[in-house]
């Protein structure tokens, strides 16, 4: 049997060996696994190594030395030994046939050829089989022998130095070659550098300065990454806030809108009319229910039509002549009653279909101009003057704004209140009396004064304000005291008189604009009963509203006062 010293077949006889040569390294294109030349036979391959590549060959035959005693050492020493000298001589043949491009799987080498091949591809395997050496000192001397008997004498793998044995060139590659070898010289005492960051060992500094600056980009990059991941985070939080605080603000909007419209509503300032077209309304309903004939319709329009027209109160709600009927009854009756204090004659107005639910401020405006009217002390200011529709008030209201009075609470009902359902209070009474010349002031009654948020003071306040003249001490006490104005939150109305009980407790006396006409006419009966005054009787214990407000008037004014308080009005706060 004949060995292919190239690829390692076997074949039977010389010829065949002669074919398998010709065929398979001779026809075949050769290149050269150097420089990649090709276009030449093998001879001339070869060559071309020998002369254009022998440093590069002969450090691929070190490797190859190196290699080939690892596996003859690993296997049996005595039947490798041939095969060794082998694969030394065929170095060349194989590296020119290592890019064969026709090799079958048949072909290639043997495991023994694949190790060589795998411990000649760098230099770290020479290192691994050099550190092996040491860890095996029996070995060493096998190895060193095996160095004698087929490669004398033994050549430096890195360097080219020749030396006379084995063991001198070990010794020389760990003295001369340590750096390249995975561990240092143990007879040199060559220090270590450990990486911080890592961990790993190094036997030079400026290595470990290198390796230390790649540890530093890495983390150079992932804080970059990072910072432009927080960033996009950050980004992404602010745009989710922005839409949360688009949406918080367009919902604080939506219900700062339903709110107001609200109060437009609740007080009549939503635009859906005013006193005339609440008045035709409500009386189309009450026809369409059944409790009012057509005919009366037409009557009672026509009525409101004329009332309108001229400006003045058609007197359907008004009752007269209770505050005489009243002093009846306490001269008579009401033996629980110490003494009792009147205003002037007031004449009672109430709500109707054209002002239910708004019209209070203004039926008090009547019931204390009624009063001004009956008094000749106000005969001057008021000469020639009736009780006015709710149309003519706002009107004459409008009037006072325009001369300068109360520009703030103008601007607040964006000065109109014809044709509209708005609310008026004490400050809107206080303009139009002083408007007319008729002396009068505000006290405001901010907070309770007593427990259970009532307030004593304004029973007090009210009391001095009827007794303050000398009337000496009848039961009954008839003053020239107008009635005094009285506003709370969504309600008015007027204080008549005051009651002071046997046992020293106060009782207002009030006219309340939601009674209806047919309950204060049962006042006007003879034989009145005190069930009857239940409705006008408020103690202390009744009026527990947070604040009060009243109007009380104190006289007439004169021109250059009334000029006076228009300047201040007009004077910027």
């Amino acid at each position: 049997m004949l060995s292919c010293d190239i690829c390692g077949e076997t074949v039977t006889s010389e010829p065949d060996m002669k074919a398998h040569l010709l065929i398979v390294h001779m026809e075949n294109e050769v290149i050269c696994p150097f420089c990649k030349l090709s276009g030449v036979n093998y001879d001339e391959m070869c060559f071309h190594i020998e002369t254009a590549h022998f440093e590069q060959n002969e450090l691929e035959r070190s490797f190859e030395r190196i290699s080939t005693i690892q596996i003859r050492t690993s296997d049996n020493r005595k039947d490798n030994t041939l095969q060794c000298r082998m694969e030394v001589n065929s170095s060349v043949h194989s590296a020119c046939a290592s890019n064969h491009p026709k090799t079958s799987p048949q072909s290639l080498p043997s495991d023994d050829t694949l190790k060589h091949k795998a411990y000649s591809e760098n230099l770290t395997e020479s290192r691994k089989f050099l550190k092996s050496r040491e860890k095996e000192c029996d070995l060493s001397k096998i190895k060193g022998s095996i160095y004698e008997t087929v490669y004398s004498p033994p050549e430096c793998p890195f360097c080219g130095r020749i030396e006379d044995c084995s063991q001198d060139m070990e010794n020389h590659v760990k003295t001369k070659h340590a750096n390249l070898l995975d561990t240092p010289s143990e007879d040199h005492d060559q220090p270590l550098y450990d990486c911080p960051m890592c961990g790993l060992i190094c036997t030079n500094y400026h290595i470990l300065q290198e390796h230390v600056d790649l540890h530093l980009e890495e983390s150079n990059f992932g804080q970059g990454i990072n910072r432009v991941q927080c960033s996009r985070d950050l980004e992404l939080a602010h745009q989710l806030q922005q839409e949360e605080d688009r949406k918080r603000r367009s919902e604080e909007a939506r219900q700062e809108m339903g709110e107001f419209q609200k109060l437009q509503r609740q007080y009549g300032l939503d635009n859906s009319g005013g006193y005339k077209q609440q008045q035709l309304q409500n009386m189309e309903i009450e026809v369409n229910r059944g409790r009012m004939h057509p005919s009366e319709f037409h009557r009672r329009k026509a009525d409101m039509m004329e009332s309108l027209a001229i400006g003045i109160d058609d007197g359907k709600t008004k009752t007269s002549g209770i505050i005489e009927a009243l002093y009846r009854y306490y001269q008579n009756a009401a033996t629980d009653v110490r003494r009792v204090w009147l205003s002037t004659g007031v004449d009672h107005f109430h709500s109707s279909f054209g002002d239910k639910g708004w019209g209070c401020g203004y039926r008090n405006f009547q019931m204390l101009l009624s009063s001004l009217l009956q008094n000749d002390a106000y005969g001057d200011c008021l000469k020639g003057m009736s009780i006015p529709c709710i149309p003519k008030i706002q009107s004459m209201i409008e009037d006072a704004w325009k001369e300068g009075f109360d520009p703030q609470g103008a601007s607040q009902l964006n000065n109109r209140l014809q044709g509209t359902k708005a609310w008026i209070g004490a400050c809107e009474v206080y303009t139009l009396l002083t408007s007319l010349r008729v002396k009068c002031h505000i006290v405001d009654f901010h907070k309770s004064t007593g427990p259970l948020g009532t307030h004593p003071r304004l029973f007090e306040w009210i009391l001095n304000y009827y007794s303050s003249e000398r009337e000496g001490n009848p039961k009954v006490v008839c003053t020239s005291k107008p009635p005094i104005y009285l506003q709370h939150q969504g309600h008015s109305r007027t204080v008549v008189g005051i009651e002071e009980r046997k046992n020293r407790t106060l009782c207002l006396l009030i006219f309340d604009p939601g009674c209806p006409s047919r309950e204060m006419q049962k006042l006007l009966k003879q034989d009145t009963e005190a069930s009857n005054l239940k409705q006008l009787r408020k103690f202390v214990g009744n009026l527990k509203h947070k604040q009060y407000q009243i109007v009380a008037v104190e006289g007439v004014l004169s021109s250059e006062e009334k000029i006076h308080f228009q300047d201040a009005h007009l004077r910027p706060s």
